[in-house]
């Protein structure tokens, strides 16, 4: 059996569109300050968290 030619997908022409990881690389790179600071902000936000969980969950000793 032979495959027709006219029945196979044509394929694009164009470059395929940028991936999501180069498209956030570039955003990041545009706005390079604004990334980083918000980058801070989540990882103190999160510290905090963590910290604020584990005092919470402390064990209780007996004096």
């Amino acid at each position: 059996m032979t495959t027709n030619p006219s029945s196979e997908e044509p394929q694009s022409q164009g470059t395929p569109p940028a991936s999501f990881v180069k498209l956030a690389m570039r955003n990041m790179m545009r706005k390079g300050g604004q990334s980083l600071w918000h980058f801070g902000l989540t990882t103190a936000g999160f510290v905090g968290f963590i910290l604020v969980l584990a005092w919470l969950g402390r064990p209780t000793l007996p004096h």
